[in-house]
């Protein structure tokens, strides 16, 4: 997701970018209706106010000797006719404020969780999710206030000059004169404001990702004492912010004295020629009065507008990052009509000469021509130093990426003509780094099958070796596990992710150095349950602690992207190749 250039913002973009809002907007028509019903009678009320008060004045005070209480009390009707309609309009218009902006972020949430890996290497999630939380902080506000006081103050503007016009004509034509100063300073100062208001938004979202970065490596920060760089590197941010923030708010203030000064000078200007013309007997004196109030209200709506106007740019650098999230298409995808994966399930894969480049990294070559076939039922484990291309494998098995060279099958059909989520549903997946999530132990186990019953639920424990210490917790299966898992071990977050991986009860099971930096006794307890979990299925292990796949019925050993050897740990063992040297090394040290 690309930055955009500040130069390739046009008019029609601009506008564009605000029609996402109404795109969201529009699907609740009737409230609309109701609020702009609702708009236009407190407008309107607030427009007859003036003309009581002529009334008042010419009739009551003058003609009819004082009698002003028949005027009054239709200034008062015209008050609650006022004070219901405005509560109208702020129920209805704070509604579809909150409505729209929920519906904006569940938008952009359905379609991120279409995109790929990709996406999110090269865009910081931490940064998405301030678009998700700043960004439609913004849009909400403008859409249940700003949009709302904007076009109050439009129609109070054109219905009072209309009025004007009605009282004084040439007042109210001087009263005009005005209005092309006053929209001036608003076109042009309007770009820079909105540029100043989307870098603004930038900033909010620096700072929200270097305090989500900094707060989850905080155990990091402080065995390193690098509280006081931390705390230098965020105060940068925030400062970078604040600047950006100063600069806005000085071009919005110069362009709202600017609007101020224009509005109000003409104003003194046409009252000064208005009491010319009561003294000379061409205006009454409830009509100059019923003139000055309206005008005021039509430079207050002016006023007004010139300050809602930087709230609307902002908004609309908001929309503009949100929509690009929304807009943002997934690499991998459904073809139009999918082949449908054999019944029932085999769990055979295939690689047939692979060679794939990740995006982010197309200098390094992370498989070259990779050949090999898992037949159902069999385990197969994968080998190698670092950065030989084992889990690039098994990012390729589940689709997060396609190959740029050869293909792959599974159960005899190629990976691109299946739809994913047919593919990923005869998966099975136990990664090195376990994802446990913000909820309960219940929730945590049945992520792969989300129908699960308690009694499934604990069948899987138990084959996991994780019933004991689930069962310890304060409230069982109920237990809130942490952010992340906080509250577990690493050897019990590893056993949840096993006992996942049961209840998904897949025909392809894909681990990925699922015993990796534990204890012994609690190696001794995953093995055991991996032993369990890998019964029946086809399974590719990813493994650099050779101990554990020893018992594998193939070893595929890899190096830079190449397959180098294969065989049984017999047969490897005898060949004097790498998997023999690194097998001395392992089991050698072992000994020692």
């Amino acid at each position: 997701m690309a930055k955009k250039s500040e130069t390739s913002e046009t008019p029609a973009r601009k506008i564009g970018e605000l029609a996402m809002i109404w795109r969201f907007a529009r699907a609740y028509p009737g409230r609309i209706a109701a609020a702009g019903a609702a708009l236009v009678v407190a407008a309107s009320a607030t427009l007859a106010i003036p003309g009581g008060f002529r009334l008042v004045i010419d009739k009551g005070f003058i003609a009819s000797g004082g009698d002003v209480g028949p005027y009054f009390r239709y200034l008062l009707i015209i008050v609650l006719i006022l004070a219901l309609a405005t509560a109208l309009r702020f129920y209805f218009v704070s509604w579809l404020g909150e409505r729209v902006v929920a519906d904006i972020r569940i938008a952009v949430q359905k379609n991120l969780l279409r995109l790929a890996p990709r996406f999110f290497e090269e865009n910081r999630p931490s940064e998405i999710a301030s678009r998700l939380t700043a960004d439609t902080a913004v849009i909400e506000q403008v859409v249940g206030a700003t949009v709302s006081v904007a076009l109050r103050n439009i129609v109070l503007a054109i219905g009072g000059v209309i009025y004007l016009f009605a009282i004084a004509p040439k007042l109210a034509a001087m009263l005009l004169l005005g209005i092309p100063l006053v929209m001036l300073p608003m076109i042009l100062m309007g770009r820079r404001l909105r540029k100043l208001s989307q870098s603004t938004q930038d900033r909010i979202a620096d700072v929200g990702a270097t305090v989500s970065e900094t707060l989850r490596a905080m155990k990091i920060v402080q065995a390193f004492g690098q509280e006081a760089r931390e705390a230098g590197r965020f105060g940068e941010v925030v400062g970078e912010g604040f600047s950006t923030s100063r600069r806005r708010i000085r071009t919005r203030a110069v362009m709202t004295a600017i609007i101020i000064a224009i509005i109000f000078g003409s104003i003194t200007m046409v009252m000064w020629q208005g009491a010319v013309d009561v003294a000379a007997g061409r205006l009454s004196g409830g009509s100059i009065a019923a003139f000055i109030l309206t005008g005021g209200l039509v430079a207050g709506a002016f006023g007004a507008l010139a300050e809602v106007y930087g709230d609307i740019v902002r908004a609309a650098g908001a929309a503009s990052r949100l929509s690009e999230l929304l807009s943002a298409e997934p690499e991998i995808r459904a073809p139009a009509k999918p082949t449908a994966l054999p019944m029932p399930p085999q769990g055979k894969l295939e690689f047939d000469h692979v060679g794939f480049r990740y995006p982010t990294r197309p200098e390094v070559s992370a498989l070259d021509d990779i050949s090999f076939s898992v037949q159902p039922g069999e385990m197969v484990a994968v080998v190698g130093p670092s950065g030989a291309g084992k889990s690039t494998i098994l990012q390729l098995a589940q689709r997060f990426y396609d190959p740029e060279t050869g293909v792959i099958r599974l159960d005899g059909v190629a990976l691109p003509d299946a739809d994913p989520a047919d593919i990923r549903a005869r998966l099975a997946v136990v990664p090195q780094e376990t994802v446990i999530f913000g909820a309960s132990a219940r929730d945590n186990l049945r992520y792969g099958r989300w129908d699960a019953n308690d009694e499934d639920i604990w069948a899987a424990a138990e084959a996991a070796n994780a019933a004991s210490f689930l069962r310890a917790l304060p409230q069982g299966l109920d237990s809130f596990l942490g952010e992340a898992g906080a509250r577990l071990s690493g050897g019990q977050r590893q056993r949840i992710a096993i006992a996942r991986a049961l209840l998904r009860d897949a025909p392809l099971l894909l681990l990925d150095e699922a015993t990796s930096a534990l204890d012994a006794e609690s190696e001794k307890l995953i093995q055991d349950a991996l032993d369990r979990l890998m019964k029946g299925r086809t399974t590719i292990v990813i493994a650099h602690r050779l101990a554990t796949v020893r018992a594998a019925d193939r070893i595929i050993v890899m190096d830079q992207g190449r397959i180098v050897e294969q065989g049984t740990h017999q047969s490897l063992s005898a060949q004097e190749g790498l998997y023999a040297r690194l097998a001395r090394l392992q089991f050698n040290d072992a000994a020692a």
